[in-house]
């Protein structure tokens, strides 16, 4: 019989992270979970079989103490889904340095710092995932007056496809928009629910295995414009 497929869910607390760990669990992957704080998210810990991790994603130290800790395991699926909405202004005149560089680090930037520690415990026909957005897109005017989020999206983006032209990953990597979720991000107004677009994107995770290359996709599999 096949061991269980593994995975690696950066940021899992609630929302969509908790939600891929619920699909991924009723599926039969074996889970590794990181939270910033565990005693923040007791859903997270009341999944039975979830090993939780502590990370706080901008940190060296909790990276170091993450990858000492995880050596020698190997996943089918790294998932880097945490990141954070940033001011509630978002009008360029009243931006804040601190504001903009925590934005930028923990969405753009700290994700790749994931990627780049642990892509190498990935299978070669594994899955390395990024939770995108529409609004990352260039070429789509949505969000603007989320002008800084929307950036700092775009920005991972970039930044993703600078990772895989360096690195040549032979793994599957995606960039992932989950669709206008209700969640505490999304919103009450939101098209869809947690349970839609994580039942998507796992769909869509099954089909690119062993698919390789870079893609930019909804929950749905529909291909985005850069």
């Amino acid at each position: 019989m096949p061991s269980n497929k593994t995975a690696l869910i950066i940021g899992a607390s609630r929302g969509l992270g908790l939600g891929l760990v619920q699909r991924l669990k009723e599926d039969g992957w074996d889970v590794d979970a990181t939270v910033r704080n565990p005693e923040n998210a007791p859903a997270l810990s009341a999944i039975t079989g979830v090993r939780v991790h502590t990370l706080e994603m901008n940190s060296t130290e909790q990276l170091d103490a993450l990858q000492k800790k995880l050596q020698g395991q190997t996943f089918d699926l790294l998932f880097v889904n945490a990141g954070i909405m940033g001011p509630g202004d978002q009008n360029a005149e009243r931006a804040k340095l601190a504001d903009v560089g925590d934005l930028f680090m923990t969405n753009a930037v700290s994700p790749i710092r994931v990627a780049q520690r642990f892509n190498p415990q990935l299978r070669s026909d594994g899955v390395l995932a990024f939770m995108s957005s529409i609004l990352g897109s260039i070429a789509i005017p949505d969000g603007s007056e989320m002008c800084l989020y929307k950036a700092s999206k775009a920005a991972l983006n970039s930044m993703i496809n600078s990772f895989v032209t360096l690195n040549q990953p032979t793994q599957t990597v995606l960039a992932m928009h989950p669709g206008w979720v209700k969640t505490d991000m999304g919103g009450e107004n939101a098209e869809i629910d947690v349970l839609t677009s994580t039942r998507g994107m796992v769909e869509q995770i099954n089909a690119n295995t062993g698919k390789g290359g870079l893609h930019f996709i909804n929950y749905k599999g529909d291909s985005l414009i850069w």
